[in-house]
């Protein structure tokens, strides 16, 4: 595996078999795969991501195909397409199977195993290790358990010590966590616009594990503050009842969020509760928010002060009464420097620059022949 780390400073093709790069539409992962890859691009790695033709995304894109990737739609149409686009990967240095896919998942799983070759790894990338953690020790029969000690290494999305010990006792022999990140280039801060004018504002889409959190901790403080005004962004919440003070937004797309954002006296972040239990795990929004420079209120969770301090540059509540406590005392100078202080901080340490560096160590890591499961250093 000399070969590759010399490749690599030269720029390695990497395939990269993911939900979508194209559409955030029900796909929370796209900022993460779009700053990281873009950040992969800069460093001369070439990329092309496979997605597949599902769930209305082709219909809902967001941004064209970029400059910075080469991107194949494949038909969910039996497998001749995704067939055709694993054939087509087979050239690359690095082949990534992302978790959540949503279409051939198993099949995927385990089809690009069969990619391996001298100077060639594959690797698995976890984008929700809480849930794929979860189902694997719950169901020891899971058709992907078996297939963890198999890839090369293991990236995932976040969760910090405790889930690369869950991935090394399930046979990893690589486990490295590949943070969220600030993408410069798409979050920045911009002048506030009156379609989305507020005292604070949430983004998410209605999930199972989020819908609870989000009543504890957005809608109690819409009814401890009826006289704020209250913005919800994100599918699926039409048929939810909301006080008067709240304004539904339905899908916001990516390109409208630096708006959102900066039109706020303070955005809402909500984890999901498998992501609060194993911490360590910064969502896009933290990132998205901060590095508008909107001030961001967040529900607390293990490993925050890694990315941001609690107080100067983030505020943090363990329930919705505390959020409304920290709306309420909120003025928007102070707002504006906790919005300040954590852009600045984010610039300095949280880029996709510095997460395409770590990728760029792991990789190299393991093509020199190591089998110790480690954790990249932020």
């Amino acid at each position: 595996m000399e070969g590759f780390v010399c490749e690599m400073t030269r720029g390695i093709k990497i395939a990269f078999f993911g939900s979508s790069l194209v559409s955030a539409y029900w796909n929370g992962a796209a900022t993460y795969y779009r700053g990281l890859l873009r950040a992969l691009s800069n460093r001369s790695h070439r990329i092309t991501f496979y997605e597949p033709a599902a769930y209305d995304r082709q219909q809902h894109r967001d941004i064209p195909d970029p400059d910075w990737a080469r991107v194949v739609v494949y038909s969910v149409n039996g497998f001749d397409d995704v067939s055709r686009a694993l054939e087509d990967a087979r050239t690359a240095d690095l082949i990534v199977k992302a978790s959540g896919v949503g279409i051939f998942d198993e099949w995927l799983e385990r089809s690009v195993l069969d990619l391996r070759g001298p100077g060639k790894l594959v690797a698995f990338w976890d984008v929700d290790a809480p849930a794929t953690l979860n189902t694997v020790q719950r169901s020891p029969q899971d058709p992907f358990r078996s297939l963890i000690g198999k890839y090369d290494l293991i990236f995932t999305y976040g969760g910090g010590e405790p889930v690369v010990r869950a991935y090394s006792g399930l046979g990893a022999r690589l486990c490295v966590p590949i943070y969220n990140a600030l993408d410069p280039h798409s979050h920045f801060p911009v002048a506030p616009v009156p379609e989305f004018m507020g005292d604070l504002g949430f983004i998410g889409n209605r999930l199972p594990d989020r819908e609870t959190r989000v009543d504890q901790f957005f809608f109690s403080a819409v009814r401890a503050l009826p006289n704020c005004k209250f913005l919800l962004g994100g599918n699926g919440w039409g048929d939810k009842p909301m006080p008067g003070n709240v304004r539904y937004l339905g899908h916001v797309y990516t390109h409208q969020h630096n708006a959102f954002n900066c039109s706020q006296r303070a955005v809402l972040n909500i984890n999901r509760q498998s992501m609060t239990d194993f911490g360590f795990s910064p969502p896009t929004r933290l990132f998205e928010v901060a590095g508008a420079s909107a001030c961001l209120i967040t529900d607390q969770w293990a490993g925050i002060e890694m990315f941001l301090e609690p107080g100067p540059e983030v505020l943090v509540a363990r329930n919705g009464q505390e959020v409304a406590d920290h709306l309420q005392s909120l003025s928007p100078a102070r707002a504006s420097k906790i919005g300040g202080a954590g852009r600045r901080r984010l610039l300095s340490e949280h880029t996709y620059t510095h997460r395409a560096l770590q990728v760029e160590s792991a990789l190299a890591l393991k093509s020199k022949g190591s089998r110790r499961t480690t954790v990249a250093a932020l």
